[in-house]
């Protein structure tokens, strides 16, 4: 059996989030439907929030049809809230994929192939 799913950590302060995700396998609309009430949740709390995102996808194999659109809804519910989201992953296609996820946020992405430099990055000011 293969595992796939979301874990999440979100860190605030003040008006500053600081959200981690790591990605396992195929991803699902299930999986959607626990972790974007959470994040909705999170930044409804705070008048501008200001979003720096860390995404471990070097177990991501990809999204289901209905979890692809559901990715998409919340980078434009919430595209203006994200400064910087650093991806780091293993897979060719996740680099394309934080090209396209640029087109959808206001913030900076960028794909790294290592979690150090991506968390130097994220913290660069």
């Amino acid at each position: 059996m293969k595992r796939h799913g979301l874990s999440i950590g979100i860190e605030r302060t003040g008006s500053e989030f600081f959200l981690s995700l790591k990605a396992q396998g195929t991803l699902t609309h299930d999986d959607y439907n626990i972790i974007t009430p959470l994040i909705d949740s999170a930044l409804a709390e705070v008048k501008n929030p200001k979003v720096k995102a860390l995404i471990d996808g070097t177990e991501l194999d990809g999204w289901d049809a209905r979890a692809a659109w559901d990715d998409f809804k919340i980078g434009l519910k919430h595209g203006n809230e994200f400064e910087k989201i650093s991806i780091y992953g293993n897979k060719k296609w996740q680099q394309l994929a934080a090209k396209v996820g640029a087109w959808f946020v206001a913030g900076e992405i960028k794909y790294f192939d290592n979690e150090v430099d991506a968390i130097s990055w994220l913290n660069e000011k």
